[in-house]
């Protein structure tokens, strides 16, 4: 089975190919440029590398979010037209549950943060087994405070928290969780779509025309369209 994995949740862009349990290329990047204009070459370029083409393909797999809105709806338009012209099954993955891959290793409670604003940030709660890791609690939105309040109240789990965005929040991280908390390294705190082809093989995935982005919550616009319109 051939597996192509596309993430274009946040700034990090990611393609990856997947193939009989192995992965057989990866392309990542970090950078704020724009993956409307990059993902399309980059797979391209992935494919060529590794002498595939779309017809050698099983199933895609992409980063259903949380994430950008933007990055989010680029990522999945491609992978819905390819999965679509190519009759191939979509599998979706989430973008935290994609981060939490890296810290598959850690004893302890695996925390992806991605920041959502406000004091607000998208992060779920995984465990680490040694070998990948399960959710503990699902994907949510909300604030900082809370969810440091939900894992104070926890056992004695060390607690690794990791994305590009929990250095603004070391201070109140250490406060809440003293020792137990542990902070990814930068290197650890990005998304790896080499991850994708194995967290998707299993998966029966859907028809592309089902498959929707997992935002967690309203774009701003529509926020305040609906407050707006609330009594009408």
């Amino acid at each position: 089975m051939i597996i192509l994995g596309m993430d274009t949740s946040n700034d990090t862009l990611g393609v990856s190919l997947w193939r009989d349990q192995s992965v057989i290329g990866e392309i990542v990047t970090n950078l704020k440029k724009n993956h409307s204009i990059r993902l399309l070459p980059a797979i391209a370029d992935l494919m060529e590398a590794c002498d595939l083409a779309p017809q050698d393909l099983d199933k895609i797999a992409v980063a259903q979010g949380p994430g950008s809105y933007t990055g989010l709806r680029i990522g999945v338009t491609v992978a819905k037209t390819m999965a679509w012209d190519l009759k191939i099954p979509l599998v979706g993955v989430s973008s935290l549950a994609l981060m939490a891959q890296n810290g598959r290793f850690f004893d302890g409670l695996v925390v992806p943060v991605m920041d959502a604003r406000r004091g607000n940030v998208y992060a779920g709660i995984y465990e680490a087994n040694g070998e990948t890791v399960i959710v503990k609690q699902a994907d949510v939105h909300l604030s900082f405070a809370e969810l440091l309040m939900n894992l104070a109240e926890k056992d004695a789990q060390d607690v690794l928290f990791i994305g590009d965005s929990i250095a603004n929040f070391k201070t109140e991280i250490k406060m809440a969780l003293g020792e137990r908390a542990v902070l990814a390294g930068e290197a650890l705190c990005y998304p790896r779509p080499a991850f994708l082809g194995e967290l998707a093989h299993l998966d029966t995935g859907v028809p592309a025309h089902t498959f929707v982005p997992t935002y967690l919550k309203l774009a701003e616009a529509e926020s305040k369209w609906l407050e707006a319109n609330q009594d009408v």
